[in-house]
């Protein structure tokens, strides 16, 4: 976790097991066409060592906004636990604004996904009660295949699940394995490539974020960064641990000395036969919570950024763009210049999500409470700028 992170606002990490089936079909999907935003940015020179060495028409009724506790029951899930204060008026908006750059790399391997309004997206289909957006950042190794394929897929596993949508979080969690499965089946593919994943799934004002790999999601509340994924790094002494006892080795920080991450999908040269437990896994660690009127944007990137700006630096410099232009387009380009000026080493994806049409207001000092101390935006900005440094 980055230093300045607080982990403060209530989420629920979902960690219910999934059983893998080799039985199950693969439905065929539609791709998912999206639109590149990207802008051409400056270079840099910097290298670094490679990562890799060697919508289907669905209804989503009301149950997608159901009380936690009255879908515990489903397919043994455990709910969110929301706070009292969760029973208001207020409802998100979503508008984003994304940025892909190759960086220093001979060529690009990212890809990410932007679905604003996912009940248009999926033709107005009946029965969808509430607002709806899907966001997801694809970083690819070893070639573009296997992220190309899963930003073309992912959100058509999930939303034909047969848990989607009263289970969520099942229906995501074996969307990444039916992904990383259908993959390998591809003959037209290079199946050795693989790629991380991370998406972002908003239903009203729930929010679950799912990843496999170093991909991260970063909350902005208020100025404060609120971590919505953990990285999967070999090193990191959960993934040690689960890569040891299946067996894997770790060299110098890549798994089994070929790769950077534990968990990606793809790479299929580096594990065994389908349904078998392997070290590099592909199967996602999940985190949500619910949304609320503090909570006033969601930045999702892959590791180009976070190689050379902490999930706090990127908050506060993301705040204080929005505040100035209130455009999340141009707030992502600006995250992507800063982070080249940094002389990140990697491909760069950034993806900024905001809640509401208005800007990030000023933080203002309560009278009588505090005297002569600097304010939460200030102290946020501080906090920002020593980490940047």
């Amino acid at each position: 976790m980055a230093a300045g992170a607080e982990l403060t606002h209530p989420f629920t990490i979902v960690e219910s097991d999934f059983s893998n089936d080799n039985s199950s079909e693969v439905s065929e999907v539609k791709d998912v066409i999206v639109s590149d935003n990207s802008e051409e940015l400056p270079q840099t020179v910097n290298g670094k060592p490679p990562r890799h060495l060697s919508v289907v028409r669905h209804s989503l009724g009301a149950d997608a906004l159901m009380p936690p506790s009255e879908l515990d029951s489903c397919h043994g899930m455990t709910g969110v636990k929301s706070p009292t204060d969760l029973i208001s008026s207020y409802t998100p908006i979503f508008r984003s604004g994304s940025c892909a750059e190759k960086g220093p790399k001979p060529y690009m391997e990212d890809e990410h996904i932007c679905v604003d309004d996912l009940p248009q997206y999926l033709d107005n289909v009946s029965g969808f009660s509430s607002s709806a957006a899907f966001y997801g950042v694809f970083d690819g190794h070893g070639g573009t295949d296997a992220s190309s394929f899963v930003k073309n897929n992912i959100l058509n596993f999930i939303v034909e699940s047969s848990c989607f949508p009263a289970c969520m979080e099942k229906a995501i969690k074996s969307a990444f394995l039916k992904a990383d499965y259908a993959f390998a089946d591809d003959s037209s593919l290079d199946i050795s490539s693989g790629t991380t994943a991370l998406t972002a799934f908003i239903c009203g004002r729930k929010l679950i974020v799912a990843n496999a790999g170093d991909c991260r999601a970063v909350l902005g509340k208020r100025g404060k960064a609120i971590e919505m994924s953990k990285d999967h790094k070999p090193n990191y002494a959960s993934e040690r641990q689960r890569i040891e006892k299946l067996g894997g080795a770790i060299y110098d920080g890549y798994l089994n000395g070929q790769l950077s991450v534990s968990r990606a999908l793809g790479d299929w040269h580096m594990k065994g036969p389908k349904g078998c437990s392997c070290p590099l896994s592909a199967e996602p660690e999940l985190q949500e919570t619910w949304l609320t009127e503090e909570d006033e944007f969601l930045i999702i990137a892959c590791d180009g950024l976070w190689d050379v700006m902490s999930s706090q630096c990127a908050v506060t410099m993301a705040r204080k763009e929005l505040m100035l232009h209130n455009d999340p387009q141009r707030c992502s380009r600006e995250v992507v210049r800063e982070a080249l000026k940094r002389n990140t080493c990697d491909n760069l994806t950034v993806v900024v999500v905001c809640f509401s049409q208005d800007p990030p207001p000023r933080i203002e000092i309560v009278p009588g409470r505090v005297r002569r101390s600097i304010s939460a935006e200030g102290l946020n900005l501080l906090k920002g700028v020593l980490e940047g440094n």
